[in-house]
């Protein structure tokens, strides 16, 4: 049976790999923090509107049917956590994706949702 250890050596051997695959406390801590990001609902909406492209608060908003004031606060959580950017054209703040990782894991996410089916 796989993942039983036989021998000592054996033993030492599997558990320096699982040690060597995981990061950092601090770089974990930053990884729990992003999936916590995204795991929200209102701020996976947002993300997957934005994966159409650039967008503004008020676009953002409609496209969410939600209230602006709400989508401007998740919209700051998102920016704190560097997985959007937003830059200023004129009097208006166009939003986009920033971490192209976090949109493949949303991807393989939407892919897997009928996985069972």
């Amino acid at each position: 049976m796989k993942g039983i250890c036989q021998t000592p050596e054996e033993h030492e051997s599997v558990i320096k790999a699982a040690m060597s695959a995981m990061p950092s406390e601090g770089d974990i801590g930053i990884m729990a923090a992003r999936f916590k990001a995204i795991s929200e609902p209102s701020r996976l909406k947002i993300l997957l509107a934005l994966s159409a492209g650039e967008l503004c608060v008020e676009h953002i908003t409609k496209a969410m049917d939600g209230n602006q004031s709400a989508v401007s606060h998740q919209l700051k959580t998102l920016k704190d956590n560097r997985i959007i950017k937003s830059r200023r054209v004129g009097k208006n703040i166009l939003y986009s994706v920033d971490d192209e990782h976090i949109m493949a894991m949303i991807e393989a996410a939407k892919e897997h949702l009928h996985h069972h089916e």
